[in-house]
């Protein structure tokens, strides 16, 4: 007779993706997860396999309550700039912020730590910054078509810009103390949509 699991599996995983989120890949043993998780190890791998496949599974999470977020901000019926431009100033805020910035970003994180070498990572994290791009491009696409942006922008550019633009934030954020060095640059990139 099979035992039944004596855990939450997705409670484990939102404690996983937390301690990989707070030390990153390499600095997370898998004796810290079992520590952390309150888990068995032969439940930890009965459940998500080793150390790796756990991290791939903890950024599929991390997305899946990320993306949302940002499809209902940038998808909303009105004008798109204001929306644009608030999601900007939101990502400049959070990377500059004590309580966020040290954390940072999973993704950006990801990219950083292990996208280079790691080709399950870094197709993660180039699909969500497609998703990422898609919804900026509908929007300043949908701006040019409202007028808020003259018929020469180009979105699709816009939109890779910002991205650039934004995960650039979560990097400097997390490595400096000087709030104003990402508002600045957050602001200087946004009067390319006025």
């Amino acid at each position: 007779m099979a035992r039944t699991k004596e855990f939450d599996p997705d409670a484990a995983l939102r404690s996983a993706l937390d301690l990989f989120w707070e030390r990153g890949y390499e600095a997370t043993s898998m004796a810290d997860l079992v520590e952390h998780l309150g888990i068995g190890r032969a439940s930890l791998y009965a459940t998500f396999g080793n150390k790796h496949e756990l991290y791939l599974k903890a950024m599929e999470r991390y997305a899946r309550t990320q993306d949302p977020r940002l499809f209902a901000e940038l998808s909303a019926p009105g004008p798109a700039l204001p929306a644009v431009r608030g999601l900007v100033r939101r990502f400049a805020a959070e990377s500059g912020a004590d309580e966020t910035r040290l954390r940072g970003c999973l993704v950006t994180n990801s990219a950083a730590e292990l996208g280079p070498h790691d080709a399950g990572v870094a197709r993660r994290v180039e699909r969500s910054w497609e998703q990422l791009e898609t919804l900026l491009h509908a929007a300043l696409a949908r701006a040019v078509t409202q007028g808020e942006l003259p018929a020469d922008r180009d979105p699709r550019a816009l939109a890779r810009m910002l991205l650039v633009l934004m995960q650039g934030l979560r990097v400097v954020g997390k490595a400096s103390s000087d709030p104003g060095r990402v508002h600045d640059a957050a602001e200087q990139a946004l009067t390319l949509l006025d």
